[in-house]
C-alpha cells in the first residue's frame, strides 16, 4: 500500500499552468497556496513522486515529499557540512592555489566528493602537497576567499528562532570551522587539525580523520546528548562523505550536491539557497 504525503514545492514565481499541471499529476485538488513562495499538495502517493519531481525540475523549482504535520520548529538539531555547503569554496583547493597546485588538488577533491576515492587517503594525499606553506596562507583564505553560501545567515537565524541547535562537521580544517563557529554563533564544530611547526604546514593532519563515519557518529552523539529522536534531526551536505550522516538524520538534505548524493537524499536543493530548507516545513 502506498503512503500519502505532502509535496512541498518552493516556487517563488509559480504560474497557474504549473500549479494546474502539478494538481493533475498528483490527482488531487488539495492544494495549499497560502504560504508565500511555497506550494503544498496533500495526499501524494509514493508512485507519483518521480513524475512530480521531474515536472518541478523542468520549472527549476526545488521540491520534495515531506510529512504534512512536520514543522521546522519540530526539529531540534541541524548538522551541516562546511565546504561547498555552508560556505561556497573547498578550503583545501584555495590553500593549494596559494602554492600554485590548485588544479592537481582540486581534481583529487572532486573525485573524493563523488565517492570515487577513499576520503581519508585522499585527504592525507592532498594535505601532504601543502607542506611548507606558511600558516598565514590559512588566514588569507579565510579573510579573502571564504564566503558563506547564499541563504546561510537566514537559515542559521531561523534555527536560533526555532531553538534548533547547530553542529558543523567537516572533512576540512579546524582553522576554518573554529572561526565560523565563533563568527556565526554555531553550537558545536568538528574538523581535522593541520599540523603547524615553526609557522609552516608540515603536510600532516593531527589525530584521526573526520571522515564519513566520523560525521555520522558525531551526529548520533549530539542527538543523544540533546535527548532527540532521529526524526528530529536535519542534516545537509553535498559530497559522498556526507551520505552516512544524511541517512542517519530524520531528513537528509543534499545542497547543490553531487548527483549520487542528490539521488539518495530525502530532499535535494538544486536551484535555491540554504534558506529554502525551513520553507519545506512551514
Amino acid at each position: 500500500m502506498s503512503t500519502q504525503q505532502t509535496l512541498a514545492v518552493v516556487a517563488a514565481h509559480a504560474d497557474a499552468p504549473f500549479v494546474d499541471d502539478l494538481a493533475r499529476l498528483a490527482q488531487t485538488s488539495r492544494i495549499d497556496l497560502t504560504r508565500q513562495g511555497v506550494i503544498r499538495l496533500d495526499g501524494v502517493a509514493d508512485e507519483q513522486k518521480s513524475d512530480l519531481l521531474g515536472l518541478c525540475r523542468q520549472h527549476r523549482c526545488d521540491a520534495g515529499l515531506v510529512d504534512s504535520e512536520r514543522r521546522f520548529a519540530d526539529f531540534g538539531l541541524l548538522v551541516s557540512d562546511m565546504d561547498s555547503t555552508l560556505i561556497s569554496i573547498e578550503c583545501i583547493d584555495e590553500i593549494a592555489d596559494l602554492k600554485g597546485i590548485k588544479p592537481q588538488v582540486a581534481e583529487i577533491t572532486e573525485r573524493a566528493m563523488r565517492g570515487e576515492l577513499d576520503f581519508s587517503a585522499a585527504l592525507r594525499e592532498r594535505v601532504a602537497l601543502l607542506a611548507g606553506l606558511p600558516e598565514a596562507a590559512l588566514q588569507e583564505v579565510y579573510e579573502q576567499r571564504l564566503r558563506l553560501n547564499p541563504g546561510a545567515p537566514q537559515l542559521l537565524a531561523a534555527c536560533r528562532e526555532a531553538g534548533i541547535r547547530t553542529l558543523l562537521v567537516s572533512g576540512g580544517f579546524t582553522y576554518f570551522t573554529d572561526r565560523l563557529k565563533a563568527e556565526l554563533g554555531l553550537d558545536e564544530a568538528h574538523a581535522n587539525q593541520l599540523e603547524v611547526i615553526d609557522g609552516k604546514l608540515t603536510g600532516r593532519v593531527l589525530g584521526g580523520i573526520v571522515d564519513a563515519e566520523t560525521k555520522r557518529r558525531l551526529l548520533i552523539a549530539a542527538r543523544e546528548r540533546l535527548g532527540l529522536r532521529p526524526d528530529q534531526v536535519l542534516a545537509v551536505g553535498d559530497g559522498a562523505n556526507d551520505l552516512p550522516m544524511l541517512r542517519e538524520a530524520g531528513v537528509g538534505i543534499a545542497y547543490h550536491a553531487k548527483p549520487r548524493v542528490s539521488a539518495e537524499a530525502d530532499l535535494a536543493i538544486e536551484y535555491g539557497c540554504l534558506d529554502v530548507i525551513p520553507q519545506f516545513f512551514l
